[in-house]
């Protein structure tokens, strides 16, 4: 009689995990909404246009506007359209309101800050008091506008030297880790799906992390100096406002960090993506540009750069901006919540702990909410007589409990520096670049390739 041997034991387990791994993927296969078939372990990441969800969602909805799609052996449900992303965001805020665990965010943030704290009665706090100082410190009031107007005026002197589209953040390593670069790659869904294999793999996911710790090591130092110098009956900024806190209650140093980084990361990639690909439009569109221009020289004039006040006399110019943010394509997998509860949602049912993606790509060109949503128009956002209109399928910055912080902050900035470069320059293609398509040619400036665009200064 042969004896089992050593091989023929691992054998028998590989063959069990393989086994008992297939099986629990297709159990919570039949308890979801249903989408493609999941290829073993794997998932959903190597099958053709499915990922990313933002490009191919219109594919894939075939399974309706609920499915599911797998990220390796993990579940992610995706919601499309307005008004079943607004009945999970909004009218069932608490059940759709939780923070999935998202492995990149806890490499980086250790638990700690907006990206990983895991207690929910902290990140509410967290959030609570970062909105509260952000607005005490100006963030949607004027003075907030009279400093972004100030802020321009280096942009329009380097745009103004080299002639050519040049937008960069206040540190350099800004630009190289937004979060949204990060979504964008490939490897992220690799990465949230396989995190123990992937940290053992060179990539572009550990230059990420790397480049990470370089801005956080960068913040750590701020707040050295910020300690310094605090004075705590009179704290001067974000910073110092929260040390003053932490002193009473249980933020760390460490909260402080990864909140800064967040905030450093969300402002730079909402706002610097969502105005390069304006002015890309703008170049693409010279004719609406040309009626911005003239809108905002009868509005403004020549000599004073435009306000936040100015808004209001402008609703051609406040359409497009809002026309060019429904247009983008954006990577959204950062955007996912988890269900706090098992839930019975319009028919299907979810399971508590489920991540679930409110896809607002699919918001902005839903056929049923915009006359021409594949078009950029920015009709969109204009009444009949031509005054400006707010659509309730509007949603860059999310719905409910989770919306972004600096919404109104990130809407004064688009408008003012839009308006600001629009009165001093005329944004056109050169090159090759005349006949490449808005989208790939902002993913061309993303990736650093650089196609020609260049400034030409108005004579007015």
């Amino acid at each position: 009689m042969e004896t089992i041997g050593a091989d023929d034991i691992l054998l028998f387990c590989v063959l069990f995990t393989l086994f008992f791994s297939s099986f629990k993927l297709y159990k919570k296969k039949s308890q979801l909404p249903p989408g493609p078939v999941p290829w073993f372990f794997l998932g959903n990441l190597l099958k053709k246009d499915m990922l990313p969800l933002s490009k191919y969602y219109s594919k894939v909805r075939t399974y309706g506007p609920i499915f599911t799609v797998w990220l390796g052996p993990k579940p992610l449900v995706v919601l499309c359209g307005y008004e079943v992303v607004k009945d999970a965001l909004v009218h069932h805020a608490e059940e759709f309101g939780g923070r999935p665990f998202i492995p990149v965010h806890d490499k980086l943030a250790k638990g700690q800050g907006f990206l990983g704290s895991k207690d929910e009665t902290k990140w509410r706090e967290l959030r609570r008091f970062t909105l509260t100082t952000l607005r005490d410190f100006g963030m949607g009031k004027n003075s907030m506008s009279e400093r972004i107007r100030e802020e321009s005026l280096s942009l329009l002197k380097e745009i103004a030297a080299t002639q050519v589209l040049c937008l960069k953040t206040s540190l350099p390593l800004v630009q190289k880790i937004t979060m949204r670069k990060l979504c964008a790659s490939s490897l992220f869904q690799l990465y949230n799906s396989l995190p123990q294999i992937m940290d053992y793999f060179p990539g572009f996911h550990q230059m990420m992390l790397a480049d990470s710790e370089k801005l956080c090591a960068s913040i750590r130092e701020k707040i050295a100096v910020s300690r310094q110098n605090l004075d705590p009956q009179n704290p001067n900024g974000f910073i110092e406002s929260f040390l003053v806190r932490s002193e009473e209650d249980f933020y760390s140093d460490g909260d402080l960090v990864m909140s800064v980084f967040a905030l450093f990361l969300a402002a730079a990639a909402v706002t610097s993506d969502a105005l390069l690909f304006s002015l890309v439009l703008m170049a693409k569109h010279p004719h609406i540009q040309a009626k911005v221009q003239e809108e905002i020289d009868e509005a403004v004039g020549t000599m004073r750069l435009p306000c936040s006040e100015d808004r209001k006399r402008m609703p051609f110019t406040n359409a497009v901006v809002h026309e060019c943010q429904r247009y983008q394509i954006f990577n959204p997998e950062i955007l996912s919540r988890k269900v706090t509860c098992h839930i019975k949602f319009r028919g299907y049912s979810i399971p508590k702990g489920t991540t679930v993606l409110p896809l607002l790509t699919s918001v902005h060109y839903d056929p049923l909410q915009w006359e021409t949503p594949e078009k950029f128009n920015p009709n969109h956002f204009l009444d009949e007589k031509g005054h400006f209109r707010r659509r309730d399928a509007f949603m860059p910055f999310s719905a409910g409990k989770r919306s972004c912080l600096g919404e109104s902050l990130a809407r004064m900035e688009l408008f003012l520096f839009f308006s600001i470069l629009l009165q001093k320059f005329t944004f056109q293609m050169a090159g090759e670049a005349k006949n490449m398509d808005p989208f790939s040619l902002f993913l061309a400036y993303k990736r650093r390739k650089h196609p020609q665009m260049e400034a030409i200064r108005r004579s007015v």
